[in-house]
């Protein structure tokens, strides 16, 4: 038994924010029908190898894919059909485009109420944005997000699709929300969420610190307040120390550095004092930190109980003997090329677990399966 057993989803949806949250569903173990157009289907599939693209398997596993023509009367009614009989549907078209197919909450609801249909855009189903398209690095920077993780005077996009992830887990959650909402009232809804409101959501804190201060932060916003420091070895290998609060992490680092005396420096003495002596304080501490190499610090780091670790590649991530014990590395069977690794979940289920059953399907692997069932053929015939 998995937690989503029994229920069947419909994921009208490409790239990274849809699909991955019918991948974070599909884990619990929910039937997950990706419908692909008959062009190629998801443009990711396309993001490496013939036969295996990662960028796609990343977001895609545990799925079944099925080609159906939307600008088809065929195709149109097939998807109405299998809607029908679906439990959960994502889609991640520009807004009302749905609804131009015939295929929106309005015109599925009177066939099947207990449909729950979650929507995700770029800037909301309606206002002045709704109709631009949205990405992920605009996602983040119309957020906010980008300017509390780059320096705004030397601008640089991140090395991941964050605004796409956190919009597909905040889809995710609201569907299973809406689940257990159903289970009560029998009645499906619909869910929305977009990139825009997904990323400003996920930056409450600094959004409360904001309102309850009035300065917007910066990336320095949060190291400061947080003690949170990050320093380079005598080889160039560089690693993070986080104070926060507690004042024994303190007290623990001036040992590591042989400078107890800096306890009861007026400059450090406090968090206060460290916190408005921030920029002075790091520069102490990495004359200190690039003389040995960082593993040597990192033993008396934890030694002192100093939170601390090292800045990964992901490369060594994997090497890493807690990643290991964690199983976060999963090997999957794959067809043509024996397995394939992927990632596995950031959750466990006791009793219901997430399970990594199948890789991502192939370009329409499913359609005569899944077509039988409603009577109809490939293409979406009768």
């Amino acid at each position: 038994m998995r937690a989503l057993s029994g229920i069947t989803v419909l994921e009208f949806a490409s790239y990274v924010s849809g699909p991955y949250a019918g991948m974070m569903l599909a884990d619990l173990g929910a039937e997950v029908i990706k419908i692909e157009p008959p062009d190629g289907g998801d443009p990711f599939r396309g993001w490496g190898a013939a036969d295996y693209s990662a960028t796609f398997g990343s977001v895609n596993r545990n799925k079944k894919s099925v080609v159906l023509d939307l600008k088809s009367p065929d195709g149109l009614e097939a998807a109405r059909a299998l809607a029908a009989d679906a439990d959960v549907l994502i889609e991640n078209f520009r807004a009302g485009a749905m609804d131009r197919l015939g295929l929106g909450y309005g015109a599925l609801k009177p066939h099947n109420p207990r449909l729950i249909y979650a929507s995700i855009t770029g800037f909301g189903p309606s206002g002045p944005y709704a109709d631009r398209a949205g990405y992920d690095t605009v996602g983040q920077a119309m957020s906010g997000l980008l300017s509390v993780l780059t320096d705004l005077s030397n601008p640089q996009p991140m090395g991941i699709s964050l605004s796409d992830h956190l919009t597909g887990m905040m889809a995710a959650y609201g569907i299973l929300g809406a689940l257990m909402a159903r289970e009560r009232t029998g009645r499906g809804q619909r869910v929305e969420t977009s990139l825009l409101s997904a990323t400003v959501a996920f930056l409450g804190e600094n959004a409360a610190r904001f309102f309850e201060t009035g300065k917007r932060p910066s990336r320095a916003t949060r190291t400061h307040s947080a003690q949170v420091y990050a320093f380079l070895d005598a080889r160039g290998k560089s690693f993070i120390v986080h104070l926060s609060s507690p004042a024994k992490f303190w007290r623990g680092l001036t040992r590591v550095v042989g400078r107890p005396e800096w306890q009861e420096d007026a400059r450090f003495a406090t968090k206060r004092d460290r916190q408005q002596n921030y920029d002075m304080l790091h520069g102490l501490l990495a004359d200190v930190f690039r003389m040995k190499e960082r593993d040597h610090w990192l033993a008396l780091l934890q030694e002192q109980d100093v939170p601390s670790a090292p800045i990964y590649t992901l490369d060594e991530v994997f090497e890493d003997p807690q990643v290991k014990h964690l199983g976060l590395k999963r090997e999957v069977p794959h067809p043509k090329l024996g397995q394939v690794s992927l990632v596995g979940g950031g959750v466990s289920l006791s009793e219901t677990p997430t399970e990594i059953v199948t890789v991502a399907p192939d370009y329409g692997q499913h359609t005569e399966e899944i077509l039988r069932r409603i009577g109809r053929t490939k293409g979406g015939s009768k």
